[in-house]
Formats: C-alpha cells, structure tokens, sequence
C-alpha cells in the first residue's frame, strides 16, 4: 500500500463541516421520525419547529462545506486497492452531495408553499416568496420522505465501508477522517495492494 495515502488526512475545516453535516442529518430524521411515528399522545409535534430550523442550519453548514470544498479544502487520493470500491465510493459522495440541496430545497419549499415562512429557532423568520399552494407543498412532502430514507441508505451505506476499511481492509481510510483515531493491527490478506 501506498504509505502516503494511506496517511493522508483531511483539514480540519474538512472535518468539522463533514461531523456537523452528518450530526443534523441525523437530527433531522431523527426529530421527523419522532413526530411522525411515536404516540400522539407524547405531544412531540413541536419537534417540526426544531427540524425546520435544523434543516436552515444544515443549509448553511452544506454551503460552507461546498464552497470550502471547492476553494481550500484537502483533497485526498483514494487509497489504492479495489478500483471498483474506489468507484462506488465516489457515487456515493456524489448522490449525498446532490441529495443534500435538494431536500434542502424540498424543506423550505414545504413550508413556503404550505403557506409558512420559516422560523430559525425563533429567532428570526425567512419569509415565503412563493404563493401558497398547499396541494404543491404535499406532493413536495412525499418526496421529501422519500429522499430522506434513500440518503439514510446512503449513509448507512457510507458507514459501513468507513467502518470495513478500519477494522477489515485497515487502509487508513477511517483516519483521515476522525482525529487521533489509530489504525488497528494488521490488515486481512487480500484487502490492501501491499
């Protein structure tokens, strides 16, 4: 295996935008399964507030983390190995990449449609720059659920192989992203180009 690749790591602005991107995804299914599918009876809807201003934060740190991406941000090399897994790693970045501004868009669009402005914590409101359209903003709704389970396939996805690469292939992939973790013993024969 290539030393160098394998000891590559990302900036830690990379770093930090990718843990603050992948923490409010997870908030955001989370708070909109809570409200959709525990008991009426808990009282949780309030829960829609909180994943609506969520969903303005993770708009901003996605924005932050492209444009960072795209001006100074590290770009590492895949580490060699299996050419096909490089591939599907990087069509899975891809689609979260995409899928991320559009359910985005499909989030604001529920609310403003739906004849709402967006409320960011309270604290302030983006205003609707639509007409309100309330069968436009349900079909929107479908979509955005469906979007939301195919990027949670994707990232449970993307874990997974993380987690492969760190304690079956040991290629050092892991580590470029989280601080301080060590790679463990030696890798399974076959799984790394020595």
């Amino acid at each position: 295996m290539a030393k160098s690749s394998a000891n590559e790591r990302y900036d830690g602005v990379t770093v930090g935008l990718h843990w603050l991107n992948a923490i409010l995804v997870l908030a955001l299914f989370g708070t909109a399964m809570a409200w959709t599918y525990l008991p009426r009876e808990m009282g949780l809807r309030w829960l829609s507030g909180i994943h609506v201003s969520l969903g303005v934060a993770l708009a901003a740190a996605v924005i932050a983390r492209l444009i960072w991406r795209m001006t100074a941000g590290r770009r590492l090399h895949p580490v060699p190995g299996n050419a096909l897994a490089n591939v599907a790693a990087r069509l899975v970045h891809m689609a979260l990449y995409g899928l991320l501004p559009v359910q985005i868009g499909l989030g604001f669009g529920i609310e403003w449609l739906g004849g709402s402005s967006i409320s960011v914590f309270g604290l302030f409101d983006l205003p609707s720059p639509f007409a309100a359209s309330r069968e436009l903003s349900s079909r929107l709704e479908s979509v955005h659920g469906l979007v939301a389970w195919t990027m949670m396939a994707l990232v449970g996805g993307h874990a997974a192989a993380a987690l492969w690469h760190h304690y079956a292939a040991k290629d050092g992939v892991l580590t470029r992203m989280i601080p301080g973790l060590e790679q463990p013993g030696p890798s399974l024969p076959g799984t790394t180009a020595e």
